[in-house]
């Protein structure tokens, strides 16, 4: 049986997986990127244990060259609040080495 704290680690877990295969590859401008942190933020919101989502698409990042580019993790900076059995979980996802790596920040 899972302990409360694990069980939150896997439901920002899941989180995550929703967020990012869902919304990768969805275009996006500069001028459209404020509209889709907030539909991102919304959805994932929406999930259970789900106490805060926080997307900062990096405008300054997008490949403007066609006007758009498309979502991918190089562009995104996320953090996630779970809270589980009063445990909560904070998790983030940020560039490192070139990989959007997703991670744990804290358990309490």
């Amino acid at each position: 049986m899972a302990t409360d704290a694990e069980q939150a680690c896997f439901e920002a877990g899941i989180k995550f997986g929703t967020l990012y295969h869902q919304f990768a590859g969805t275009p996006v401008s500069p001028a459209s990127a404020s509209s889709l942190e907030t539909a991102i933020e919304e959805s994932i919101e929406n999930q259970p244990f789900c106490e805060s989502v926080t997307v900062d698409i990096v405008a300054e990042r997008l490949d403007t060259e066609h006007g758009y580019t498309e979502l991918t993790g190089e562009y995104m900076e996320v953090e996630i609040v779970v809270a589980y059995e009063g445990r909560e979980v904070v998790a983030e996802m940020a560039m490192v080495d070139g990989y959007p790596l997703m991670e744990l920040a804290s358990v309490s």
